[in-house]
């Protein structure tokens, strides 16, 4: 059993079977030939009572001198209680990047996350993070691969700090499920894009445009009459889109649209006469347990954006989005003078600090109050007031 090396390694003959030939010098060390003819240097020891074997590299890839050194390296950590190759075939077993997602998706987000979530979820793993870091070991992957990949969404900075969250909360589960160490997420310390908060509300001569724009198209035909339900009611109750596009006739109550599940849990929304005028003048469909009725029998309307941007364009209003309604329902709110603590209550918010981007809308009407009470004193001051000598301010 002569020392392994490449002249020696070559003349090995193919065999109908496999076969091992050993080094001479190390002990364990060896190369196993192939009937394909490959040639592969292995490292055998014992472990636990049982042999066990690792592959260092292939003949040809390394060479005799380089996979002798390394399994001398692996004796040693062997000699210290360590155990490289288990380490090394642990690693081939570690699940990847696309694996986790998969896993995330079915065990974590279908269980715990509602319909509209699951679908931005969906969207920025297909897109996004599988395409960039899929086949990277769930061990391997590092702050900088997660940083590089939120640079390149630099463009895009609202998407890359939604699918920075979505890889935060998937490798906080892979701690919890073990596939990493605790306190080792590599999204930790990737600061975020800032992003500019849309504040866009519709004033009173684009909400006339608007709603003539409505009365236009439900005369003409050119939407359904549902669709056009649809975004009255946005207008009238300040609801966001899934609670009205998914509202069923079962839900409206003497109380008001008495919702099982929204954003934030069962909710009872207030249902003016308005907004009831409109559901009074909407026809009810047989079998159909939805107000706003799509094409899909016994559906509801699944697209409403389409219709909206056909709305919006013929109205002059581009740059509206349809949650640019609930805005304005509650901007009007707050310029109006209404509590914030109410405002909240009527979106619908669990948190005040959501409400308080309308805070300084309130200053509206205090503005407002501020410059009637000071016309009027003006009057008196300038001579306005009949029957009295005109006041004189001091210093004159």
């Amino acid at each position: 059993m002569p020392k392994l090396t490449k002249r020696r390694v070559d003349s090995f003959e193919i065999r109908a079977k496999a076969y091992f030939e050993w080094d001479s010098e190390i002990k364990g060390f060896g190369v196993r030939i192939m009937p394909s003819g490959t040639k592969t240097y292995q490292v055998q020891y014992r472990k636990g009572g049982r042999t066990r074997r690792a592959s260092i590299g292939r003949h040809g890839n390394i060479t005799a001198d380089q996979a002798r050194n390394r399994a001398k390296e692996i004796m040693g950590e062997l000699s210290k209680g360590e155990n490289p190759v288990e380490e090394i075939a642990q690693h081939r077993r570690a699940p990847t990047v696309a694996a986790l997602c998969e896993r995330f998706f079915t065990d974590h987000v279908q269980h715990r996350c509602k319909a509209s979530t699951q679908s931005e979820y969906r969207r920025a793993i297909d897109l996004f993070i599988n395409p960039a870091i899929g086949n990277f070991k769930v061990v391997d992957v590092e702050r900088r691969d997660v940083s590089e990949l939120h640079h390149k969404m630099r463009d895009k900075p609202y998407q890359a700090n939604r699918v920075l969250g979505v890889l935060s909360k998937m490798f906080n589960l892979a701690e919890v499920w073990g596939l990493r160490p605790d306190g080792s997420n590599p999204c930790r310390h990737v600061p975020k894009y800032r992003e500019e908060k849309r504040e866009r509300f519709l004033s009173q001569y684009e909400l006339q445009r608007l709603g003539q724009t409505l009365a236009e198209v439900e005369c003409d035909g050119s939407e359904t009459p549902y669709v056009i339900a649809a975004f009255r009611l946005l207008i009238l109750t300040g609801c966001r889109l899934g609670e009205i596009q998914t509202l069923q006739w079962d839900f409206i109550t003497d109380q008001g649209m008495e919702l099982p599940d929204t954003k934030t849990g069962a909710r009872r929304i207030p249902l003016p006469q308005a907004a009831r005028a409109v559901l009074s003048a909407l026809p009810r469909l047989p079998d159909n347990p939805y107000v706003i009725a799509g094409k899909v029998p016994g559906r509801y309307c699944t697209d409403l954006q389409h219709p909206w941007r056909r709305i919006r364009a013929r109205a002059g209003l581009d740059d509206v989005r349809i949650h640019d309604l609930r805005h304005t329902y509650a901007s009007n709110a707050v310029s109006s003078g209404m509590p914030i603590q109410m405002v909240g209550r009527l979106l619908g918010h669990t948190q005040i600090q959501t409400t308080m981007r309308y805070a300084h809308l309130a200053d509206d009407p205090v503005r407002r109050a501020a410059e009637e009470n000071a016309e009027r004193l003006n009057g008196f001051v300038s001579g306005g007031h009949v029957g009295r000598p005109p006041l004189k301010l001091v210093g004159q």
